[in-house]
């Protein structure tokens, strides 16, 4: 009779741990999904952005192109669900769109044109979301792979084969200021 209470329980409490997995898990799915949606937004709106700017900086096609090809790179890494990849190319866009912006200081017209104003500030609206759900989203992937590394969780998630999600880092070069002088040269 012992033996049936304490594997009951010890069935029961495996159930609770597998619960729990199963939770971090789609919690971690829909930290992504809320990612994937911003970036799929600012990827609609980077070509408006760029076509307005080409009206106005005509001397400056390299800085549009890399824009364009940081965002086909991060369109890349988002449909292949590729977090590495995604982070190494947001890292990309994000310095073309920051010097984007630096050279359009350059032009005032461009500066006042209101379709200009609207897709920058919607830009950058975008911008500050997806950093905060990137934090969300890393927040959700470190406890789901901290609950799968402690024991008794372990032994469950070894048992059913849950994998560690992969944090959504950005490219170094993101992290180093801008030199300014270098974008009016």
């Amino acid at each position: 009779m012992i033996f049936i209470v304490i594997a009951v329980v010890i069935v029961g409490y495996a159930i609770v741990i597998y619960n729990g997995l199963v939770g971090l898990k789609h919690a971690v799915s829909q930290a992504w999904s809320n990612i994937d949606v911003l970036l799929k937004q600012r990827h609609d709106e980077l070509p408006k952005l760029v076509e307005t700017c080409k009206a106005y900086m005509k001397h400056e096609s390299e800085t549009l192109e890399k824009v364009m090809q940081a965002r086909a790179a991060v369109a890349s890494a988002r449909e292949a669900q590729d977090v590495g990849g995604l982070g190494q190319a947001e890292g990309l866009l994000r310095m073309g769109l920051g010097n984007l912006f630096a050279v359009a200081e350059a032009y005032p017209d461009l500066k006042a044109n209101e379709s200009f104003q609207h897709l920058q500030a919607r830009i950058s609206g975008l911008e500050n979301a997806i950093a905060d759900r990137r934090e969300f989203y890393n927040a959700s992937v470190n406890a789901n792979n901290v609950r799968i590394e402690q024991f008794p969780d372990l032994i469950v998630a070894r048992l059913l084969a849950f994998k560690p999600a992969q944090l959504l880092e950005f490219d170094q070069r993101e992290l180093r200021d801008v030199n300014l002088g270098t974008l009016f040269n």
